[in-house]
């Protein structure tokens, strides 16, 4: 029987034994006729996937316009028609997740006219291989000969910030379903079983049409960049943009293209100061030396080995800071900050850090020459000049792409290799922090954190003139600029986690406490991390922003999206017989009992206790939600940020 989720339940079994899933409630699917195919607009969007199996083959397409399908099986009950499916590559621009990989080669091998089982070959080949388009694209021109396929396509996989599957893109963005592939992929499927495939296909389409949505402003810049510099970037990770409009830049200039370096697997180096950094101190001096006398090797795969500089701490005043290849990081727990009449609280960021020192060191990697420093200023300055004019998206995109270079100079398959430079660039500036904060202790102003690029500092009133001129001598020695931005209130569990609050009540909030899903600026960011209870987030923050007590915004909330906790679950969850999926999200039940459980092990996924899964989003929320629990879970991050104090333990004995 189906339960209220749309599953077949299956009974009680062990993990180790559970059934995949049976089937989940059909959503309708409404097809193009070819008339109104015909009447569609050429260059608009069809967003596709396909399926595939020994015995079944399906490509389908989706407008997000009309939510119209068209759709093409092979198998013993149905042949593809080549010339409408060409007709449908030809006319429209068409959108994959994954699919320079696996969709277009598959779709190629299609129209080569092979049947379902040697489909499923080459699909096993190519998922199992992990081979790169371009290698997938040479076997098969081996074996078939090359021939012109230059289709208008998107592939969204690297547009997206990260890594993650297309179930759990969807759960972070609130798709209205969550579904894995009903039936092992080796299966033989029976008519009944296809059709069931057919409907998850749809579902895919959908979650699609959400991350194409969500990325409408990261494809508006590609395709304004493309236009600029007269290649497809249309697809590719601000890292790749960052490095295709180098390459071609430099080679439009110098009349050469950039070819990759050789790797010297086993070379050693040592950073090499810039003139302008000092220490004062006889124990930063001391520790400076120290990281002067270190080698970094270059190992073989391609990356540099920080064995000497893991975990390598330093303290300054009363706070201690480590120094690794992630950039700076004080190691301050639980610490709370309130400004006063006589207290600021300073955040001190270096604008465009790193590209900056990549620039004012004059480096650059050997196989572009200096021309790189040319071309890679123009993109910085076009950065800075969108932020200070107010174009926070473009702004934004191009702060990841300028980082993406800097990322790029670490990477053997780039062709802007150079780990000597990466390391030059690291350690000088977090050494250069180091200097600064060194500056400030030593004048009596304390620093109580820093992170990569910038530091907090309590700057007394009395202190507000040193305090200045020690950053201005700062931005002179390292021909840097920072910025400020003041708060009335700092909150932290660490370095990485914290809630920040302006003088405005609005809220930096890092880390655990981001909550990109309740500020539309920052939707971009909702592709890097899993909504968890988010609700909690709101309720601290309207708590120590406008002293609204966290039951008040618990209880009030009707958004069940602000409930739901979604997780990556290696090998697939289950809960009480019905399997979840590898992407699962769920709500905490009042009464609820059990965890669900990892598929393979049987062991709990974490948090999980009492949760009630929600892989279909209801239209309203459910009855049973438990607030107390919601309410804890608020209650506890105050504490873990330092807004409420534990009650200290006294010890009898």
């Amino acid at each position: 029987m189906l339960d209220n989720q749309g599953f077949i339940t299956i009974g009680k079994q062990q993990p180790t034994e559970l059934a995949k899933l049976v089937r989940r409630e059909a959503k309708p699917i409404i097809r193009f006729s070819d008339d109104e195919l015909m009447k569609l607009t050429p260059g608009s969007v069809l967003v596709f996937d396909i399926e595939c199996y020994m015995n079944f083959f399906y490509i389908a397409f989706k407008c997000p316009l009309t939510g119209k399908v068209v759709d093409f099986e092979l198998s013993e009950r149905s042949t593809i028609n080549v010339m409408k499916l060409q007709f449908i590559l030809w006319r429209f621009l068409i959108v994959g997740f994954n699919s320079n990989a696996y969709d277009m080669m598959m779709i190629r091998l299609c129209l080569e006219g092979l049947q379902p089982v040697e489909l499923k070959g080459w699909s096993n080949q190519i998922i199992n291989s992990d081979m790169r388009d371009w290698q997938t694209e040479q076997l098969i021109n081996k074996e078939f000969g090359k021939k012109p396929f230059n289709i208008n396509h998107i592939d969204l996989i690297e547009v997206c910030p990260l890594q993650a599957s297309l179930k759990l893109y969807g759960g972070r963005l609130h798709s209205t379903r969550m579904q894995d592939l009903p039936f092992d992929h080796m299966s033989e499927l029976k008519d009944a079983e296809k059709d069931e495939v057919i409907y998850y296909c749809a579902n895919d389409l959908d979650v699609t049409i959400l991350l194409f949505v969500n990325l409408k402003d990261q494809l508006e810049l590609r395709c304004k960049l493309s236009e600029e510099h007269g290649i497809d970037l249309r697809s590719k990770s601000d890292a790749q943009i960052a490095e295709a409009v180098i390459k071609k830049e430099v080679e439009r200039i110098t009349g050469f293209a950039p070819q990759k370096p050789k790797i010297e697997y086993g070379k050693k180096f040592k950073f090499i100061p810039p003139e302008h950094l000092h220490f004062q101190t006889d124990y930063m001096k001391e520790k400076f030396n120290q990281i002067l006398n270190m080698e970094f090797e270059i190992n073989d795969k391609g990356t540099v080995v920080l064995e000497d500089l893991k975990e390598f701490d330093l303290v300054i005043g009363k706070t201690v800071y480590r120094m690794g290849k992630g950039g700076l990081h004080s190691k301050e727990k639980i610490a709370s900050y309130r400004a006063t009449d006589t207290m600021r609280i300073v955040d001190r960021d270096v604008e465009s850090y790193y590209p900056r020192m990549i620039l004012n060191s004059g480096l650059y990697p050997e196989t572009m020459g200096c021309v790189f420093l040319d071309v890679f200023e123009v993109i910085v300055d076009r950065r800075l000049e969108a932020k200070h004019s107010g174009d926070k998206k473009t702004a934004d995109s191009l702060k990841i792409t300028i980082n993406g270079t800097f990322g790029k100079l670490g990477s053997k398959y780039s062709t802007m290799y150079a780990p000597n430079l990466l390391i030059q660039v690291t350690v000088g500036g977090q050494l250069n922090l180091l200097m600064l904060i060194e500056m400030l202790e030593l004048h009596g102003i304390t620093v109580v954190s820093a992170n990569t690029d910038g530091i907090v500092s309590l700057v007394e009133k009395h202190q507000e003139e040193t305090f200045l001129n020690i950053i201005t001598g700062w931005e002179h020695l390292t021909k840097l600029k920072t910025e400020e931005t003041e708060y009335k209130a700092l909150f932290s569990r660490d370095v990485n986690n914290y809630i920040a609050v302006k003088h405005d009540n609005s809220c930096k909030l890092k880390g655990t406490y981001s909550n990109p899903w309740a500020d539309e600026k920052m939707a971009i960011f909702r592709f890097h991390k899993n909504p968890v209870h988010t609700i909690c987030i709101e309720a601290v923050t309207k708590l120590i922003t406008e002293n609204i007590p966290i039951e008040n915004t618990i209880v009030n909330c009707k958004d069940i999206t602000k409930f739901i906790i979604v997780r990556n679950v290696k090998g697939g969850g289950e809960k009480n017989g019905i399997y979840l999926g590898k992407a699962v999200r769920w709500y905490y039940g009042a009464g609820e009992r059990g965890a669900i459980n990892y598929v393979a092990s049987g062991n709990k996924v974490a948090t999980s206790e009492g949760a009630v899964p929600l892989m279909d989003l209801p239209n309203e929320l459910p009855n049973d939600l438990d607030y107390e629990r919601y309410i804890n879970i608020a209650s506890e991050m105050l504490y873990d940020i330092g807004y409420y104090r534990r009650p200290e333990q006294i010890m009898f004995f």
